[in-house]
Parts: structure tokens; sequence; C-alpha cells
């Protein structure tokens, strides 16, 4: 009876989703689990904050938040340090030369790049262009999101944690040759992407999770850091105890092909 009342319920939430002014979508999971996943966007805008009262709400409402990672303690990935080549011996004249015109046009000093493994290159490149285009860390959703679990008295699970996002990373291949190249290959669409993902806190969200994003991974990373991890996260939200629970994830992991909220809705 549990089962088909269960399968009664998520018939008429699919045919009559609810839509939120923000980036989120419902998941009933069997065992009176609700799940509201929200697409977070790890670096905001000033005029992405405060949180709109009704997310706040359904936090206050929750028995958790659940994260990525707890980035309100945890190391970050910028601190990490080890000892590495210089860089003419691990990438391209080519790659080198455009990562010199990279630092000359954001007035960063290559040297300062010079030890950094490739992988650590490249997500210093991304946040610098995140910041000059009016991001920053303290205006990102799940930076809120914690903020106001911590004055709550939420509780708050990590789905992976820093140092586990830290090994992911170390295990790139080449030492992140391939995430170096995307983001130089990528690098105006990737503006424009991050520009897209604003939109949808500020203005309108997509009503579709299958809505078409452009391509700024290759098929191996794309493999790596979104197919596999939505995979892992579905295995861990599904072993979850009966209760209410806000899901912050990057907004990319909501839409496009094997998005997780696809993943929870099969059975």
């Amino acid at each position: 009876m549990d089962r088909w009342r269960h399968n009664l319920t998520m018939l008429f939430r699919m045919l009559v989703p609810e839509h939120y002014r923000w980036p989120a979508t419902d998941i009933w999971l069997p065992g009176k689990r609700e799940l509201h996943l929200v697409g977070s966007i790890h670096m905001g805008t000033r005029n992405m904050m405060p949180l709109p009262p009704q997310l706040l709400e359904r936090l206050e409402k929750a028995d958790a938040l659940i994260v990525e990672a707890d980035i309100t303690g945890s190391a970050s990935p910028f601190t990490y340090s080890e000892a590495q080549p210089p860089l003419a011996e691990r990438v391209d004249d080519a790659t080198l030369q455009q990562l010199s015109r990279l630092c000359d046009e954001m007035n960063l000093n290559l040297a300062q790049l010079e030890a950094l493994p490739l992988w650590q290159i490249a997500l210093m490149l991304q946040a610098q262009q995140a910041q000059r285009l009016g991001l920053r860390p303290d205006y990102g959703i799940d930076y809120q999101l914690l903020q106001a679990a911590q004055a709550q008295g939420r509780r708050i699970i990590e789905l992976e944690g820093a140092s586990e996002q830290l090994d992911i990373l170390k295990t790139l291949p080449e030492n992140g040759q391939s995430l170096l190249a995307d983001t130089l290959e990528h690098w105006h669409t990737n503006a424009r992407l991050l520009q897209t993902m604003i939109s949808w806190w500020l203005e309108k969200p997509p009503q579709q999770s299958r809505t078409a994003l452009p391509t700024t991974f290759s098929t191996e990373l794309n493999d790596l850091l979104m197919r596999q991890r939505n995979q892992r996260w579905n295995s861990l939200l599904r072993a979850l105890p009966p209760g209410r629970y806000v899901v912050a994830v990057g907004a990319l992991h909501l839409y496009g092909e094997n998005n997780l909220p696809e993943l929870l809705r099969r059975r």
C-alpha cells in the first residue's frame, strides 16, 4: 500500500511540479524522504544576497543541509602545495604562451604559477575569471546556506568533503593537464556559462532538467567530474534516513545528461 501511495504521489508531482524562483527541484524517495535539490553557484554576486526567504524557510523546516563540502571551515584546494617541475617541462609552447597572455590580461604573475600542479593552475584561473565578472565566495549560494544552517542549528552533511574533492583533483591524469587544456580552450564559453547561471538566480531558472548547456569539459573530464560524482551522490542520497533535506550541489549537476535529479527519479 505504501509503495502504491508513493507511486501515485510521485506521478502527481511529476505532472504538476512546483516551480521556484531559484534553480531547484523536489525529489520524493520511498521511506518518507523529501529532497529539495538546489543548484548552487560556489561564487556569487552581491545582489544574490540574501537568499530568497522561501528557501531559508525550507532550510528551517529541514532535518539537515546537505552540501558537497562544508567550505566554511574546510581546507581549500588553493592552499595545496607540492613541488612541481618547471612549467616549460610540463606543457607545450603554445599552452605556455596562452598562459602568459592570460596572466598579463588578469594581472597575474606567471612565476607564481610555476610550481603549481596543472589542475591547481586551472582552478586559480577559473577563480580569477569569476572575480573579474564580479563574483565573490562570500556571496556563493552554498556558503550562504551553510551560514544560515549554522545560525539555525541545522545539521550539516557532506557528500564528499574537501579532502575527497582534493583527492579527485590529484588523481586527474598528467596532474590535471586536461582540466587546464579545457579551461584555456573554453575560456570565453565558461564566462558566458557563469553569467547564465547567475541569471538563473537573479531572473529565471530553467524549467527542464534536460536543458542544453554549452560544453566546457572534455568527455573524459565530464565523466569523472560530473557523471561519476552524480552516481555516487545518488547512492548516498538514497541511503538517507527518513526526513526532509535541503541538498545544495553545483548547478550544473541539476541539468543536462545524466543529471542528479534524473538519477534520483529512476526506480
